[in-house]
């Protein structure tokens, strides 16, 4: 079966993006074929289609997606608790040198794949769990952040930054946001933000300290890295953690243990895989989240929807960044 699939046959700009005719097969041992009904965008696509990804492509053409819902169309071999018809959303949980879901249909490994709760439709079921599993297992499962935390979130009108401000509120912890102007500033109060720092005209520390009255903050969530984590040292609490889930900057990102006179501050990194590849961890994910938006406690964000043939034009809004929430694609058939 032929089926449109976006590839790419060089590094470069959201132009060598290309649809094409591509043979999708039959599901192997361990895979399912889903028919994508939507597609949730995520800036690693973006630095996997340009180069700068954590792994280069190993050939091309190359295939780009991690995160879809849609509705299965074949089981493979040693699949259970899939069956045809079944409504579900493929999570971030293997390499797009062995996996793509930028395409109509798409074979995906099961243990990507979980079951969609009902009532959430398509385009929500493409937004929702790159973001709230990576703020549920960066802050929660690895950070243990607990209720009368402080987390401060850089990034913080990202679709991760808008999960973590509801994983905060959800465990009882106060969210601090941080936006570089003040365009964003309303939006991220109207979002849940408990302060937001603006820090083209605030010191980052200084607010901190102030709103945590002088104990700064638990965790610090960091998407940008660079030389700001310097800085964002200066916010955490004695024993605080910093934790580095994306580096949108592209600067090198200095320890600053030293520089700060060696504090107690831990800092690690954090990719979502921790949680996607570990089937247990995935477990509890799945369970917060899925508990989250049958109460309304979590409710994914989308910004703006393009169509697959759109995907040029997607692809430069999203590193644009002047989203608030996830950009989608939505699929006809």
């Amino acid at each position: 079966m032929m089926t449109r699939t976006v590839r790419f046959h060089e590094y470069g700009a959201p132009e060598v993006l290309r649809l094409e005719d591509v043979e999708v097969g039959r599901p192997g041992p361990g895979e399912l074929l889903i028919r994508v009904d939507a597609i949730g965008l995520n800036r690693a696509e973006v630095l996997f289609r340009s180069g700068r990804y954590i792994e280069p492509a190993r050939a091309f053409p190359a295939r780009l997606g991690l995160e879809a819902s849609g509705v299965v169309e074949a089981v493979g071999d040693g699949v259970a608790g899939f069956e045809v018809g079944r409504p579900v959303s493929v999570v971030p949980a293997f390499s797009m040198n062995d996996y793509g879901v930028y395409a109509e249909r798409a074979i995906v490994p099961a243990s990507a794949v979980v079951h969609r709760p009902e009532g959430l439709g398509a385009v929500d079921g493409a937004a929702v769990w790159m973001p709230y599993v990576t703020a549920y297992g960066a802050l929660v499962e690895v950070g243990g952040m607990r209720a009368g935390d402080a987390v401060v979130l850089t990034a913080a009108s990202s679709s991760v930054g808008l999960a973590a401000i509801q994983t905060a509120h959800r465990v009882g912890a106060t969210p601090i946001a941080t936006t570089r102007t003040r365009a964003k500033k309303e939006a991220l109060l109207k979002a849940g933000a408990a302060e937001v720092i603006v820090t083209d005209e605030e010191d980052v520390a200084e607010r901190v300290l102030e709103v945590t009255a002088g104990r700064g903050a638990e965790f610090v969530f960091d998407g940008v890295a660079g030389p700001g984590v310097t800085d964002l040292g200066k916010a955490a609490a004695p024993g605080g953690t910093l934790l580095l889930y994306g580096a949108v900057s592209g600067q090198p990102t200095p320890y600053p243990g030293f520089d700060l006179g060696m504090p107690a501050l831990n800092m690690r990194t954090y990719t979502m895989h921790e949680t996607t590849r570990d089937p247990e961890r995935l477990r509890r994910a799945h369970a917060f989240v899925t508990s989250g938006l049958r109460t309304g406690a979590l409710q994914p964000t989308v910004d703006r929807t393009f169509g697959l043939d759109e995907i040029v034009a997607a692809h430069r809004y999203l590193e644009g960044g002047n989203q608030i929430g996830k950009v989608v694609v939505t699929v006809g058939h």
